[in-house]
């Protein structure tokens, strides 16, 4: 399940590059396709935190880390 996350990048970056090449509309002053790129680019390392939390062999790694 953990890699579906692994997914969210590619469909933020080029699967939704058509319907987000546009200029208008402004978001926070920025045209929008630079808006979205702003906004997939924080959301990626999200995504990879959550898909790390949801594998067992990341789990079993950080539980050995700690002892």
């Amino acid at each position: 399940m953990s890699v579906v996350w692994l997914v969210g990048p590619f469909v933020l970056y080029v699967g939704a590059l058509p319907f987000v090449n546009r200029v208008h509309p402004i978001v926070l002053g920025l045209p929008f396709f630079l808006f979205w790129m702003l906004l997939a680019t924080v959301l990626t390392p999200v995504t990879i935190a959550l898909a790390a939390l949801g594998d067992p062999r990341f789990k079993r790694d950080r539980e050995g880390d700690a002892q």
